[in-house]
């Protein structure tokens, strides 16, 4: 059985020089590593209580929607601006050049829930801190944090600081 590592592509130089672009797509291509990348993010927070798990548009749906049904929760999408039907709330955030802006249901948390957030990647920690900012604001309570692969060399982790999270792959650089 290979190692969860080995199912992710490195392209050097990707977007820009002296940058290894991180490839999730290689793992979702491949059963055995999908099927691992999902069981690894599970098995990290078992320990954990909590009532809905949330996912960011788009690689933390495809994470989250597995550890929600093998558990049997709900799952909240986090989206990106102005994608969501209903009254929403929203959170922005810097990016390298510029902000995002990520939304949420109103009525998707419930005060006192527990969450999980789900996502694929930490790099600078903007978006999972955005998620935090909106479930709080809902009332609700971040139980943990769980991702395929963190960037440390990003610091991202320090934006989280107070949060527990889990990271199935840490990449020392960025």
């Amino acid at each position: 059985m290979k190692k969860l590592e080995e199912y992710v592509r490195s392209i050097p130089d990707f977007p820009e020089e002296g940058i290894i672009f991180r490839d999730i797509t290689s793992v979702l291509q491949d059963a055995d590593g999908l099927r691992l990348a999902v069981d690894t993010m599970q098995d990290l927070v078992k320990d954990i209580d909590y009532d809905v798990v949330a996912g960011s548009e788009s690689r933390g749906f495809i994470f989250g929607t597995p550890i929600a049904y093998n558990n049997h929760k709900p799952l909240v999408l986090v989206r990106k601006k102005g994608k969501l039907p209903c009254e929403t709330i929203e959170a922005s955030y810097d990016l390298e050049y510029g902000t995002a802006t990520v939304e949420i249901h109103k009525d998707s948390i419930q005060p006192g829930q527990k969450v999980l957030i789900v996502d694929d990647l930490v790099a600078t920690g903007g978006t999972i801190e955005a998620m935090i900012k909106l479930i709080e604001a809902l009332g609700g309570e971040v139980a943990g944090i769980v991702v395929l692969m963190e960037l440390a060399g990003l610091k991202g982790r320090d934006k989280l600081k107070g949060y527990r999270l889990e990271s199935a792959i840490c990449y020392p650089g960025k």
